[in-house]
């Protein structure tokens, strides 16, 4: 049911009745590493290409999902992800692997949330009993795509953010004991003249507070009705002019329950810059950090704002600006 003019609330509450969190060496390093279900101590995974080993993270983190409900592949009636590679590659070829009817969708590092909202909205609609949503990244494939390949050893500022490598998926059901997906805000397109794929956080801060707004306008509440609200990959520069445009616009979030998940993810004397990004940011995060911290008792509500930069090489080249978007999801145990 539509809510206000951006919000969908899911009557059935459809549940997470599993999820999974893969990441790579780097994260195995980091202050979350302890919630992942698989950590990989070859970057490489195994593959011949990076691009392969992503495919190979995402592929894992939906099987153990799916191992972890007790069902079989044969069983998930639909498989949604995305990635940050051309044609959403890594996605498509783990649905070749997977073998179940597929959407794929590009929202760059907003895929996770934008891939749960889907999957709730056609298990809320009884379009499908079990969805397995999902978002992966790898630091060496993205920084070849869209900056300069790892290689090259090029300098970075430090705006710059981390691209994480791992995969996050949860298995949405219409049954079953879990945390519950309540509603979703779907947010639009935001594009304040940035233009530097260094900078991604203050590119997208603006599209995360856009969408909080529209959260809290649609839905009437306040954002102490929230546990934790975490928007996803805006690191340390992004997250504090998100949150100072929010405060601007006349909504306050109290600092002890705003967080970003592009700052928790990494120790603070890893080299990530202004903090961590890539899809499998805010997916590893939720699905593995915040869903253990729910079934744990210490969170009861959260609302999770996972932001992306549509931008391409292509785009870049030509001297574009980077449209960016957020899509909010409230998930209650």
């Amino acid at each position: 049911m539509l809510q206000g003019s951006q919000t969908w609330m899911f009557n059935s509450k459809p549940v997470i009745i599993a999820s999974a969190a893969v990441g790579g060496p780097f994260e195995a390093q980091g202050a979350l590493a302890d919630d992942f279900d698989v950590l990989h101590t070859d970057i490489w995974i195994g593959e011949k290409s990076f691009e392969k080993a992503e495919k190979a993270l995402l592929q894992e983190a939906c099987e153990t999902a799916i191992t972890k409900a007790g069902l079989t592949k044969q069983q998930v009636q639909f498989f949604i992800s995305g990635d940050l590679m051309n044609q959403i590659i890594s996605s498509s070829f783990a649905a070749r692997e997977l073998g179940m009817p597929y959407l794929g969708i590009f929202g760059a590092c907003s895929s996770s949330m934008e891939s749960l909202a889907l999957g709730s909205l056609l298990v809320d609609s009884k379009a499908a009993d079990y969805v397995i949503t999902g978002a992966s990244s790898h630091n060496v494939s993205a920084e070849k795509q869209f900056r300069y390949p790892t290689e090259y050893g090029a300098q970075k500022p430090p705006t710059a953010q981390w691209t994480v490598t791992g995969a996050g998926a949860a298995l949405v059901s219409s049954k079953g004991n879990g945390p519950k997906v309540v509603c979703a805000t779907i947010g639009r397109i935001v594009d304040k003249g940035i233009s530097d794929p260094f900078n991604m956080g203050a590119a997208m801060a603006p599209a995360a507070a856009d969408t909080i707004l529209s959260h809290f306008n649609d839905l009437g509440i306040d954002p102490a009705y929230y546990d934790l609200i975490a928007t996803g990959d805006l690191g340390q520069i992004g997250h504090v002019i998100a949150a100072d445009l929010l405060e601007k616009s006349g909504l306050r979030i109290p600092p002890e329950i705003f967080t970003d998940c592009g700052t928790l993810i990494y120790n603070q004397d890893q080299p990530v810059m202004a903090g961590a990004s890539g899809c499998a940011c805010s997916a590893t995060v939720t699905y593995g950090h915040f869903l253990n911290r729910m079934k744990k008792g210490e969170l009861k509500r959260i609302l999770v704002i996972a932001t992306g930069a549509l931008h391409s090489p292509i785009s870049y080249q030509q001297k574009e600006t980077i449209p960016c978007i957020a899509h909010a999801v409230s998930i209650e145990i």
